[in-house]
């Protein structure tokens, strides 16, 4: 195998073992070819194709999925020809590619072991259009159809319109935090578009509510009230099963800490452990391939711990280092460390 397969396969492997299916999306972003707001931005329509935005060019982006493809026959995986259709006003077909056939982008792989039942829910959720989106603007632009501007955009046909003239504007915005009442209120509403903004610190996008009818947004706090102490109740169960799953999660990624450095004192990989795969934190211990215990995503959470606890790597960047020169002068300390704890009995770093 290739080196691009085995890390084709490497990234297809991830996101496998945690839906149980694999799109050329989910190989693209495991191999750093594209990011997450990447893909965000193209599915609001507001890139031409998604070869514009990823690191390579589009022969590149092609020999990846057709090593997914080969990969996933040997797997055994079953093709599962998908829409991709932007989030916009016009809801335009998506492209892959700048130029050339594409289809061979739009399949998913889905395992034999997904059950029937799960495999209709699948197959109905990537029928469906997907919600419409409105961005809440980062920095001053123009309607395409007035030349004013306002607080939120939406894409159509290629160019970035006001509520008004995209017919949006006698919504009301429901921010978010009520997961009930936004699910109730976008149910009850015939037009709803979900509002996203871009966390520059996190580098995705983040929702920030959903645009609803008024009407909708009185029958769904109606319904709210009348099922007030279930829902808490739900929550509340939902809460220790999460609380649970997250300590059971943690506890195998320390453990494959200590395999994979066996001179990592214990009470220091439950410490990384407990770091990495904080719930909401965004950090790698929350990546796909970091609960599958990718050995790659366990290193660098390791690798992070080392350069913050061990290394004046924090101190340098208050100095006002660069970033990139603050780590090169700390490499050879990580390095000297990871040596250590590679040894059983080799780490002295507590």
């Amino acid at each position: 195998m290739s080196k691009l397969g085995r890390r084709v396969a490497a990234a297809a492997e991830a996101a496998l073992a945690q839906r149980k299916y694999v799109t050329a999306i989910d190989v693209l972003t495991g191999l750093g070819w594209l990011h997450a707001r990447h893909v965000d931005l193209w599915r609001q329509g507001r890139a031409a194709d998604l070869e514009r935005l990823a690191a390579v060019d589009g022969a590149r982006m092609t020999d990846a999925v057709a090593a997914l493809r080969e990969w996933a026959a040997e797997r055994g995986l079953t093709p599962s020809e998908t829409p991709y259709v932007s989030a916009s006003r016009d809801r335009a077909p998506l492209r892959f590619l700048s130029a050339g056939d594409d289809a061979s982008f739009r399949v998913h792989w889905v395992s034999p072991d997904m059950s029937e039942a799960r495999r209709r829910q699948l197959a109905e959720r990537q029928a469906k259009a997907p919600d419409l989106v409105v961005v809440e603007a980062e920095r001053p632009w123009e309607c395409a159809g007035c030349r004013d501007t306002g607080p939120y955009l939406i894409m159509e046909d290629g160019a970035p319109h006001c509520l008004t003239c995209a017919d949006l504007d006698h919504l009301v915005l429901l921010s978010a935090g009520n997961a009930a009442l936004s699910r109730r209120a976008k149910k009850e509403s015939g037009l709803a578009a979900v509002v996203v903004r871009f966390n520059a610190r996190r580098r995705r996008y983040e929702r920030r509510g959903v645009l609803v009818e008024e009407e909708a947004l009185a029958r769904a706090e109606e319904q709210c009230l009348a099922d007030e102490e279930v829902r808490l109740r739900r929550r509340e169960r939902d809460r220790e099963r999460r609380e649970g799953e997250d300590l059971r999660f943690q506890a195998r990624m320390a453990e494959q800490i200590v395999r994979l450095f066996p001179g990592c004192p214990p009470e220091r990989a439950e410490e990384i452990a407990r770091h990495a795969a904080q719930r909401g934190s965004g950090r790698v211990g929350r990546t796909a391939a970091a609960k599958v215990l990718d050995a790659d995503a366990i290193t660098l959470a390791v690798v992070a711990s080392v350069r913050h606890r061990d290394t004046d790597y924090d101190r340098l960047l208050m100095a006002g280092v660069p970033r990139s020169e603050a780590r090169e002068r700390i490499r050879a300390e990580i390095d000297r460390v990871l040596a250590g704890w590679r040894s059983p009995g080799g780490g002295r770093t507590g």
